[in-house]
């Protein structure tokens, strides 16, 4: 089987195909640096992202805050991290790095605040 990925390792954007055997990856080619067959073989095998959303804010400035996971989770877990932040209220004021959430949906990686909201005066 083979499938064919926009890398997006580096600003290049190389047309990267992967050809596979089941689950195992045979060859990656079209990528023109290291990082781009490092993409594709996990994006195959084990896709991942960042998830960024807003959760609720209690007395801030703002009625919410954006907010980011600290590290990519499983692609399979975005809508259970989604779900889980829908339910979170923090009280301002809050800074850019608090941590919001912890092992966000099971998956061991924490979500952060990712702007500033100032008390409500």
């Amino acid at each position: 089987m083979e499938r064919k990925l926009t890398c997006i390792g580096c600003p290049l954007g190389c047309e990267v195909t992967v050809e596979l055997a089941g689950e195992e990856v045979l060859s990656v080619t079209g990528n023109t640096c290291p990082r781009g067959e490092a993409y594709a073989r996990k994006e195959v095998t084990s896709p991942t992202r960042i998830v960024t959303t807003t959760v609720r804010v209690e007395g801030g400035m703002l009625p919410v805050v954006s907010v980011k996971t600290k590290s990519d989770i499983p692609k399979d877990k975005i809508m259970d991290c989604v779900r889980e932040l829908q339910k979170v209220t923090v009280k301002a004021p809050i800074q850019i790095g608090d941590i919001i959430c912890e092992d966000v949906a099971g998956t061991g990686v924490s979500v952060e605040a990712t702007k500033n909201v100032k008390m409500d005066n």
